[in-house]
């Protein structure tokens, strides 16, 4: 009937990522290799939607 929540969330190793910085307060991590103007992108069309 009821699911139970997940007891325990593993988040994602950092290790295995690159930082891309948005702006001085925003920074987005993406895999190692994937292209950093696309993330930069893909998250200001995303943000730029919810602004609006």
């Amino acid at each position: 009937m009821f699911e139970k929540k997940q007891s325990s969330y593993k988040s994602p190793d950092l290790k295995t990522m690159q930082e891309v910085v948005i702006d001085t307060r925003t920074r987005i991590y993406i895999p190692v290799g994937e292209d950093v103007q696309k993330a930069k992108d893909r998250y200001m069309s995303k943000y730029n939607f919810r602004k609006l």
